[in-house]
């Protein structure tokens, strides 16, 4: 289940057994369907779901009665929440899928929470920190790495992300001038 981007999927910490799909916005109309902020490349997956787990820690099975599709969002309504009332209860939490249910990645695609304490080499082979979150924007991901310059912000570019190995937890990048000071 890809995210907004081409490259980084899916933002869940650790070895997830659920990935995030959607995130419940509010309600729509009187008859218990919810507005669903999507996180997927591919909206259509929530009509393919039957059941879709609610919440973000413990995330719990619910049954999917419809899906509809309204500009950017996607409409659900969800057995059980039959009127406005349940369905704002609803406002804020997380859609998640198991892991298992997860589309094939591409290749060169990967899932965020796979970069998280992936070592950050320049060009050169310098080590500058390893991964510790990912921030996600509109334009693009931005990783944060922690190491002997402290904390630096890299976004996920093609200028600046020069290459993402999961298999070898390794990241090769360039940096922006200005990013360091000079005497790096």
């Amino acid at each position: 289940m890809p995210e907004k981007t081409p490259r980084g999927l899916a933002d869940v910490s650790g070895e997830p057994r659920f990935l995030i799909i959607g995130r419940v916005v509010k309600p729509h109309g009187v008859r218990g369907e919810v507005r669903v902020e999507v996180h997927t490349d591919l909206p259509e997956r929530f009509s393919w779901l039957d059941t879709v787990y609610l919440g973000r820690k413990d995330p719990q099975p619910v049954t999917v009665e419809g899906v509809r599709y309204h500009k950017s969002w996607v409409l659900l309504k969800i057995s059980g929440i039959d009127d406005r009332f349940a369905a704002e209860e609803l406002r804020s939490q997380w859609l998640q899928i198991p892991r298992e249910q997860a589309l094939p990645l591409e290749e060169g695609q990967y899932y965020l929470y796979q970069v998280l304490d992936v070592g950050v080499y320049l060009e050169d082979g310098k080590h500058l920190g390893k991964v510790i979150e990912v921030m996600e924007t509109k334009a693009n991901n931005v990783f944060v790495v922690a190491g002997q310059y402290g904390e630096v912000l890299l976004p996920d570019i093609d200028d600046v992300i020069l290459e993402i190995d999961i298999d070898n937890k390794r990241m090769t990048v360039r940096l922006l001038p200005g990013l360091l000071d000079s005497d790096h």
